[in-house]
């Protein structure tokens, strides 16, 4: 009996092809470090809720845009795995600083589950036209140079 061989696993690589990939995978790293920021700054500097839930409607909006984003940049599910996987370890260990580490901050499941769905949103992206608008986009701003 013939041991089992490996199926072949997809070719080419991983990022999307981009004119400026430079471009587009800093602009994804700030909007992660951004969202560090924000997460550990002091209650009092952020903008008050405009209604009661509102927070949890923004931690789902924004882990659903860096989730999109890591699809529009990655052309192959495991790296797009990858990054969900990261944001949702980001989300929970972001509750939990909020809690450990600053004063005016408390950690919340409810937040670390919103932004855990909205990274599950933000994968579905992969296989929708949506996933190719980055490469439009840097298609679009290389003819206008």
């Amino acid at each position: 009996m013939r041991a089992a061989r490996k199926t072949d696993a997809p070719k080419g690589p991983w990022l999307r092809s981009f004119r400026t990939p430079g471009r587009w995978l800093a602009l994804g790293a700030a909007g992660v470090l951004a969202v560090i920021a924000l997460s550990l700054l002091p209650a009092g500097d952020l903008p008050p809720s405009p209604f009661a839930g509102s927070d949890k409607v923004g931690h789902f909006l924004t882990y659903a845009a860096l989730s999109a984003y890591a699809c529009m940049l990655f052309a192959r599910m495991r790296p797009q795995a990858l990054c969900a996987a990261g944001l949702i370890v980001l989300g929970v260990a972001l509750e939990y600083a909020q809690a450990s580490l600053t004063d005016s901050r408390m950690g919340d499941s409810r937040d670390a589950l919103a932004n855990a769905l909205g990274v599950l949103l933000g994968l579905a992206t992969a296989s929708t036209p949506l996933a190719l608008m980055l490469q439009r986009i840097d298609n679009r701003l290389a003819k206008t140079r």
